[in-house]
């Protein structure tokens, strides 16, 4: 199970990279963070590393590359002076628009052809059920080492 959802997942994430750099000159990484500042209001760099399960400097290091090409703005926070919040361009909506109808084409062909419209609702609802419990883990996780992996097999 492990190997078939990551092969997936790499498989998913590279064919649709491919198909969003060459027909709107953006990537599946930049498409995601437009996707997410433009869905969640006062956006910081903060919120973006908890939507994308990484690190701030990992994501502030992407914000600094999707500022340069003239996708998102800085913008003081008057909540909070240490932090900015992002904003989308007209260029960086543009470019959120015309990927937006790539990237649902592309997962329209790899889920609505092979499963059912019922099939592919129930895997999306699994998929945020099993995200949600990895959030609840990592935020109840201790110092303590982990256990030995193992695979997990259905009974």
């Amino acid at each position: 199970m492990f190997d078939d959802l990551v092969r997936l997942e790499t498989d998913l994430w590279n064919t649709i990279d491919a198909r969003l750099t060459t027909e709107c000159g953006v990537t599946l990484g930049t498409f995601n963070v437009l996707l997410i500042i433009s869905e969640t209001p006062a956006c910081r760099v903060n919120d973006l590393a908890a939507a994308l399960s990484i690190t701030v400097g990992g994501v502030s290091q992407a914000v600094d590359r999707i500022e340069a090409k003239g996708l998102l703005v800085r913008l003081p926070n008057p909540a909070n002076r240490r932090s900015s919040l992002l904003e989308l361009t007209s260029a960086g909506w543009q470019a959120l628009e015309s990927s937006s109808a790539v990237f649902d084409a592309e997962l329209s062909v790899w889920f609505d052809g092979p499963l059912a419209d019922s099939r592919a609702a129930r895997f999306a609802e699994d998929l945020t059920t099993l995200r949600a419990a990895a959030v609840a883990r990592r935020a109840t996780s201790t110092s303590s080492p982990p256990s030995a992996p193992r695979r997990y097999s259905p009974s």
